[in-house]
Formats: structure tokens, sequence, C-alpha cells
């Protein structure tokens, strides 16, 4: 007995020291999954249907229109048709067929805002909490808090093909929260290991000798701190970054080997960088990473201003399948019921027209940051459902709004937090992921 307690009193003491916090209440959730669609997705051409805007088809709509960053003119119906899914009937677009097939697991919300027409502040807003400071990403909230189920892999992953999102690494910056809480990025437009992730494998030493050199090297780092207090927390992450890429040489090789996969769940996700990527997602949250955010692209890729009908199809074609794969993959694993997966961009389009200017249709959208959708499933989430609403022609969210602060006391609720209760002491206060707002949206909580 007293052997067992002082084993479980070790084992708790390491688990709370890597995490920094411990969970409030059993959560609903362990891990996370992001589907972040850079640009601006339009909602209205994806998962909220406004019949109204074809009896206005090139009209003026008829109480006006909030301002727009660029100009727009006429009322723009949407070129995709949107029909029925599941035993829910929820409305999805034509060109989220395989997505729509899940929607009985999905709740759907229709009402959220943000606070800027403009891609930098409404990525940090619904990243980091925050438009305009520098703060802890989401997922580094959620690292800090759970901590990690497998030391040799971070817990935190943002994956991007072919470079880096607007706003970089802010993204998933780790902000004035310990540095081991930042996210690892990863592009994900290679297939092979070694470019995937440099240095993964050292072809001068063998494993002992790489052993050998890091223990010389961690001696002189701890001396290194301990001079200086100890306190340093960028010296402290950085001699952990050491300790963890040697560790990942062994574990990362393995979870983003796809050849381990078997054909039939690789032809499930497809064998493109989407489905490429998505897949690596599901073995590394089975590894036990916390977090994995997924990124369309470089840029903003959503960020369609002209020819809608043909970029957006273009888009949703590469995400479709994959997401749904995700879905399905993790259902019959009986994973979903503990994973959150989340599914949205930073903002929606406008439902009017985008005009040159020589005022001449673009036939795309403008940003708008008044009304978009975003969708949430598995962990916790009531499947099969439709929270807020925009107007008729989805310029605003009218009914029951939600902001990012909302969304995220939310994703915390489902972790097993109370976004209230949860804070980092810094520079003489208690911070917070939702700052001094945010409500559950218990709505949409199975």
């Amino acid at each position: 007995m007293g052997v067992g307690a002082l084993g479980l009193g070790d084992l708790l003491r390491s688990e709370a020291a890597a995490a920094g916090a411990l969970p409030h209440f059993p959560g609903r959730a362990k891990r996370v999954v992001h589907f972040f669609l850079n640009g601006g997705p339009s909602h209205i051409d994806t998962f909220d249907p406004k019949p109204a805007l074809q009896k206005y088809a090139g009209k003026e709509l008829p109480e006006g229109k909030l301002r727009t960053e660029r100009k727009t003119g006429a009322a723009f119906p949407s070129p995709f048709e949107f029909k029925p899914y599941g035993q829910s009937g929820i409305e999805v677009s034509s060109i989220f067929p395989k997505i729509g097939a899940c929607i009985d697991d999905i709740a759907v919300i229709r009402s959220m805002k943000a606070k800027l027409p403009n891609h930098e502040p409404s990525l940090m807003l619904m990243n980091c909490g925050d438009a305009i400071l520098s703060r802890p990403s989401v997922g580094s909230w959620a690292t800090y808090g759970l901590g990690s189920d497998n030391a040799n892999l971070p817990a935190f992953i943002a994956m991007c093909p072919g470079g880096y999102p607007i706003k970089g690494a802010q993204n998933w910056q780790a902000g004035f929260l310990p540095g081991a809480f930042q996210g690892t990025f990863i592009d994900s437009k290679h297939s092979q290991v070694e470019k995937l992730i440099e240095n993964i494998r050292n072809h001068g030493q063998s494993p002992y000798q790489q052993r050998a050199q890091l223990d010389f090297l961690q001696t002189l780092n701890r001396s290194h701190l301990a001079a200086r207090g100890g306190t340093d927390d960028e010296l402290r992450a950085r001699i952990q970054s050491f300790e963890l890429a040697y560790r990942m040489q062994m574990e990362a090789t393995d979870a983003f080997d796809l050849e381990r996969e078997p054909d039939h769940i690789r032809d499930l996700y497809g064998r493109e960088v989407h489905g490429r990527q998505t897949l690596i997602a599901r073995r590394l949250l089975e590894r036990g990473v916390r977090y994995v955010q997924l990124w369309h692209g470089a840029g903003q890729p959503w960020d369609h201003h002209d020819k809608i009908k043909e970029n957006h199809s273009k888009l949703a074609r590469e995400l479709d399948g994959p997401v749904a794969a995700l879905l399905t993959d993790l259902k019959q694993r009986g994973m979903l019921e503990d994973t959150l997966v989340i599914f949205g961009g930073e903002f929606g389009r406008t439902p009017t027209v985008e005009l040159t200017g020589a005022g001449k249709s673009k036939l795309g959208r403008d940003h708008n940051p008044y009304g978009f959708t975003v969708w949430m499933a598995g962990g916790g989430i009531k499947g099969g459902t439709v929270y807020g609403a925009t107007d008729e022609f989805g310029f605003e969210a009218t009914d029951n709004p939600v902001e990012a602060h909302d969304l995220h006391a939310t994703i915390l609720h489902l972790l097993g937090f109370d976004h209230e209760q949860f804070t980092y002491r810094y520079a003489g206060r208690d911070f917070r992921l939702t700052d001094v707002a945010g409500e559950v949206i218990r709505e949409i909580i199975a």
C-alpha cells in the first residue's frame, strides 16, 4: 500500500508538472483536431443556405447592406445547390456531399461573429482570443491544461502544406505560457518523413553516440540555466526541445509513415496532400498528441474575391473526402466520442457580389465578419444540430450570436475546464483564453 501510494503520487506530480494545470471536471474530449480554412470560406455557399437571395438576384437588398471592406453591389445567390442530409435534414451545399453525409454527427453554428473584416486580426481572434495583443493560442492553452499523453511527440502540432498561413507561427504561439506549449509546425506538402521533419534521422552518429552528446550538452545547458536562477522560460523550453527532438526520432518516424496504413484506409482519406495530412493527424491523435491544427495552405487560399464558383468548388473537393474520412474512421475506432473536430475559417463572405473599381461584377464575395459558420463534431457535441442563424440574406448573425470567446469557452468546457477559472498568472494579472467574456454554448453539447 505504501509503495503504491508513493508511485501514484509520483505519477500525479509528473503529470501535473507536464501539464501546468489539471482539468476542473471530467472532460468529454481528450484531444482536438481543428481544420482551419484560412482566407474565409463563404457560409452562404457551404453550410448556411439563403434562398431569399434568389428572389433579389441582381438587385439591391431591400434593407440595404452592412459596411463592407471593398465595394459590393447586388444580391449574389449561391451558385451551388443545397439539399438536406441525414435524419436531421440539415441542408449542406453540393460542394460538400461527403461531409453532408456525416451531418448527424455535426453541430453547425451559423451565427459566428468576428470583430474586423481583415484577415490578420480575425485570425488572431479565432486562434488566440484577441485581435490585437499577443496571446497564447487555443492549442497552447489546451496543452497547458492537459499536458501530453506521449513524451516522445509534441503535444500540439500545426500542419500547413506549402508554407505558413497569414500571421505564420503567431497562430499557434505560446504567448506568455511556457515555450514548451507552442505548436510545432510541419509543412505537410512533403510525403517523405525526412522532408516532413528536417533532421529527423542522424546519418553521422549512432543513437548511443547521440545520447552521449546530448547528455553532455544538457549538463552544460542546466548549469547555464542554474546560473540564471533557473527561471529563464525560453532557455528551459530550448533545453526541453533538444530532449524532445531526440525522443521524436523514433516515434515521429513511425507516426508520419503512412506506408504502415492499409491501402483501404489510405484510399478512404485520399492520396493527395489533404488526405495525407488528415490521416497523419489521426495517427498523431492515436499516439497521444492533444491538439492538431490542419491548415488548408500557405497564405489565405479561401479568400475568393472573384470566381467563387470555380475557386470554392476546387478547394472543397480537396477537403470533402479527407474530412468525412476522418469522421468515419474516428467513429469506427471508437475515438470520435472523445475527439473534438472543429471546422471553419476566420470569417465569412458577403451575400452581395464584389465589384471592380469600374463597377463590374467579379463573381466573388468580400470579407464578412458580421456572420459566418463554424461546425464541430465528436467530443461531447450533439450531432445533427443547428445553432443560431444569420438574417435571411446571410449578412449578419441575428439569432444567438456567437463570439470567439463563446466558441473558446465551449472548447475548454468539452476538455474539462471552467474557462473562468482556467488562468495563468502573468505581469501581475490572471489571464485566461476568454479574457473577461464568453459563455458555453450548452445547446450543442450532448
